[in-house]
C-alpha cells in the first residue's frame, strides 16, 4: 500500500484537488450526546450535535495553509436558530442550574436568588439603623447585623414573589420580564400563593428570638410589600411605595436592640433611606418606560421624564440632609460626615453619569 493511501486512510482531508467538499474530522470528545427529555423546561436548553466553534477555527486544511476561520461559512436558517438558543442558554443559566433539582430552580428564580440586588436594598436600611445603636466608637453587634440581614433575604423574597403574582401578566409582556417563572407558565398562580404563605411563616419564626415591637414591626410591614406591586396601577409614585416598603427594617431592627423607637435618630434613618430609594429605582425604571408605556403602568420615570436627573439630584439632596441629621442627633463626631460628604460625591457621579435612555449608567 503506498504511502498516499495510507494518508487518505488516515486523515479525511487529504487532496483538496480531488475534493469539492473536504470533510473535518473532530474526536469523539467534541460531540456532545443528546439526552433525551420529553419535557423541556424553560431553563434547560439542549441542543443536538452543536460543534465547538472554537474547535472548528483550530483546524488547518493540509496543502494550504489557510485557517477555516477565514471562509465565510454558509448559515442556514436552522443554524440561526441553534445559535440563537446556545446565547439565550448562555443568558439564562446561572449557578441555580447546577445546584438545584429541576423541580426547584423555578421557585430560586422567582425569588432571584441569582440577583441579590434586592435583598441589598432591604439590608441597607437596617444594617445603617443598627450602626446607630452601637455606643460612639463601638462596632455595631455582628450577630445582629447577620440576623437582620437574614431577615432582609426572606423580606425580599416574599416581596418578589407577590409582585411577580400580581405581575405575571404584565411581565410577559416585557421583554426584560416575560422569562419570569409565573409570567412563562413555570409556576403556577396556586403553587406561588402556597410557597408565599410557607414565607410568611419562615419569616415570623425567625423573628421568634427578638422582642415583640420588633416582631410588630416586621409584621406590619408586610401590607406594604403586598401592595407594593399594585401602586403602580393607580399612581405615578410607586417608587415612593416602594421607599417605605423596602427601608420599614430601619425601624424593626433597631427595635430589636432598644426595645424601642428613638424618633430624633430612627426617623431621619428611615427618611433618608426613603429619598436614596426613591432616587435609586427612579432610574432604574427608565429601563422599563417604553414596556411601562405598552402594558399601561405608571412610574416616576415617565412622570418625570427630562427633568428626572434635577428631581433625582433633589431626592440625594435630601438623603444625605437626613443621615446628617441623625447622625448630629445620633451625636457622631467628624469621621462619620467626612464619609457622609464622600457618599455625597457618589450619588452626584451616579446622577451625572447615567443614560436615561436605558437607566444604566455609561460606565457600568
Amino acid at each position: 500500500m503506498s504511502s498516499s493511501q495510507t494518508l487518505s486512510r488516515t486523515n479525511p482531508i487529504s487532496n483538496l484537488n480531488h475534493q469539492l467538499r473536504p470533510s473535518i474530522y473532530l474526536p469523539k470528545s467534541s460531540i456532545k450526546p443528546v439526552k433525551s427529555n420529553s419535557k423541556i423546561s424553560h431553563y434547560t436548553l439542549e441542543n443536538s450535535a452543536i460543534f465547538n466553534r472554537s474547535l472548528i477555527k483550530s483546524v488547518r486544511l493540509l496543502g494550504r495553509g489557510f485557517n477555516l476561520a477565514n471562509q465565510a461559512p454558509q448559515v442556514s436558517a436552522s443554524d440561526k436558530t441553534i445559535e440563537k438558543a446556545e446565547e439565550e442558554k448562555a443568558v439564562t443559566s446561572s449557578w441555580i442550574e447546577a445546584v438545584f433539582p429541576e423541580t426547584a430552580r423555578p421557585y430560586a428564580y422567582l425569588v432571584r436568588l441569582d440577583n441579590p440586588t434586592g435583598t441589598f436594598l432591604f439590608a441597607w436600611p437596617c444594617l445603617w439603623s443598627l450602626a446607630f445603636t452601637a455606643n460612639p466608637g463601638s462596632l455595631p453587634d455582628m450577630k445582629m447585623l447577620a440576623f437582620f440581614f437574614l431577615v432582609s433575604f426572606m423580606s425580599r423574597n416574599i416581596a418578589c414573589t407577590i409582585n411577580d403574582y400580581f405581575d405575571k401578566d404584565f411581565d410577559a409582556q416585557v421583554e426584560r420580564t416575560k422569562g419570569r417563572p409565573l409570567a412563562s407558565g413555570a409556576i403556577t398562580g396556586f403553587q406561588a400563593l402556597c410557597f408565599l404563605g410557607i414565607q410568611v411563616l419562615l419569616g415570623y419564626g425567625i423573628f421568634l428570638p427578638v422582642n415583640e415591637l420588633s416582631r410588630i414591626l416586621w409584621v406590619s410591614s408586610l401590607p406594604l410589600i403586598f401592595t407594593y406591586p399594585l401602586m403602580k396601577r393607580i399612581t405615578y409614585w410607586p417608587q415612593a411605595h416602594l421607599g417605605l416598603t423596602a427601608n420599614w427594617g430601619a425601624l424593626y431592627s433597631w427595635a430589636a436592640v432598644k426595645g424601642s423607637l428613638d424618633p430624633a435618630i430612627v426617623f431621619p434613618v428611615l427618611v433618608a433611606c426613603f429619598f436614596w430609594t426613591l432616587e435609586v429605582d427612579t432610574i432604574y425604571a427608565h429601563q422599563d418606560k417604553e414596556d411601562d408605556v405598552k402594558v399601561g403602568v405608571k412610574s416616576t420615570a415617565l412622570l418625570l421624564g427630562d427633568s428626572t436627573k434635577l428631581w433625582t439630584t433633589g431626592f440625594g439632596v435630601a438623603s444625605i440632609a437626613s443621615l446628617a441629621l441623625a447622625g448630629f442627633n445620633a451625636h457622631i463626631g467628624w469621621p462619620f460626615f467626612v464619609l457622609l460628604a464622600a457618599a455625597s460625591g457618589q450619588i452626584a457621579w451616579q446622577i451625572w453619569d447615567v443614560d436615561l435612555s436605558t437607566g444604566k449608567g455609561k460606565l457600568k
